[in-house]
Parts: structure tokens; sequence; C-alpha cells
């Protein structure tokens, strides 16, 4: 139950990083909805549709469907001035959502039988797919394709939840080792800026 209210608070903070955008390129109340659910779900469906899933988790549960609306609207209606907020807010709950959404994927892999190697790749799907869809539908590059440590950070956790499951058949521990590391990871990035070499070609 605790990793379930983790999973929807995930949900809706991704669901609010989509309203920011949607709303720094003004788009109308359908296309806020749209790029809060491509953000908050986008990710475990690609997940569920690789895998087999069907139906997709957010179709069973429609949970997920009302936060994503109920976050739309209160983040319409209440942060007008998103540079109020201090800095480290959004980013500190999306580092919060971003590792209970690679545990679960991890998780969801291994329960259906997946290699390591493919539930650490279904991990990273599932935390950073549907930033990946926002960026390409508001037509940017997307972050996980940039410099910044985010992905990376998923990868590492998902192979110490994955080593965790070799090791201990606690698959409980072997989850919150996982996405700590994953936290831990997210959270050094931001406070110290911390990002990979990029690769450039000379003109």
């Amino acid at each position: 139950m605790i990793l379930y209210l983790f999973d929807l608070f995930g949900t809706a903070v991704f669901a609010i990083s989509g309203v920011l955008v949607a709303g720094r390129l003004r788009m109308d109340p359908f296309g806020v909805v749209v790029l809060a659910c491509a953000t908050a779900i986008g990710g475990g469906t690609v997940r569920d549709m690789a895998m087999g899933a069907t139906p997709a988790f957010w179709i069973t549960d429609s949970t997920y469907i009302w936060v994503i609306l109920a976050t739309c609207v209160a983040t319409m209606l209440l942060i007008r001035h998103p540079r109020r907020l201090p800095w480290y807010v959004l980013p500190c709950a999306d580092a919060i959502g971003l590792a209970v959404f690679v545990g679960i994927g991890v998780d969801k892999a291994l329960s259906y039988g997946a290699s390591p190697l493919v539930a650490v790749i279904m991990g990273v799907i599932t935390a950073c797919g549907g930033g990946i869809i926002r960026d390409v539908l508001a037509r940017e590059v997307p972050m996980v394709l940039r410099t910044e440590v985010y992905a990376t950070a998923c990868i590492a956790g998902g192979i110490v939840h994955t080593l965790a499951v070799q090791v201990s058949p606690d698959t409980i521990t072997a989850s919150l080792a996982g996405m700590l590391t994953t936290l831990l990871i997210r959270l050094a990035a931001i406070r110290w800026h911390l990002s990979l070499p990029p690769f450039a070609l000379d003109r």
C-alpha cells in the first residue's frame, strides 16, 4: 500500500511537469491533459506494451487517470507563477517519483520473468519514457538525452535492484535499495549540478 501511494504521488508529480510544459507552450486544457497523461503514464504504458502486460496498468486501475485529472485542475488553478516556488521543490519531488517508477518497472519486469538486463531497461523506460514522450510532443530535445544525470540515476538504481534480488529473496529490501540509489544519485545531481560530459563533434 505504501508503494502504491508513492506510485500515485509520482504520477501526480510527473503530471505537474507535463502541465508546466503545456502552460509554457500556451496549450488549451485538452493539450494540458494530454501532456500530463503522456508524462505521468506514458513510460509505464510503453513498458506494459513491450512486455505484453495487457491491459495497461491504468486501464485496470482508473485511479491513475483521476489523479492526473485532479492534478491538472489543481495545477492550472493554483500554480500561476511557478518561479515563486522554491527552486528545489519540484526537482526533489520529481526525484522521488523517478525512484519509485524505476523500482516499479524493475519489479514488474522481474515478475514477468525478464532477465536482469531487461528489467533494468524496463525500469528506465517506466521512469523516463513519459518525459521523452512529453518533450517530443513539445518539440524539445528530451532531457534524458542531454547531459543531465537523470537516466543514469535510473540505470544505477535498476542495477542495484536486480543485484539485490540475486543476493536476497527479500524483494521489498531489493526494491528499497534500488529506489534509494536512484533517489540519492538524482538528489546529488540536483544539489551539485552534476552532468555527464557531452559528445561533441568539431565542425
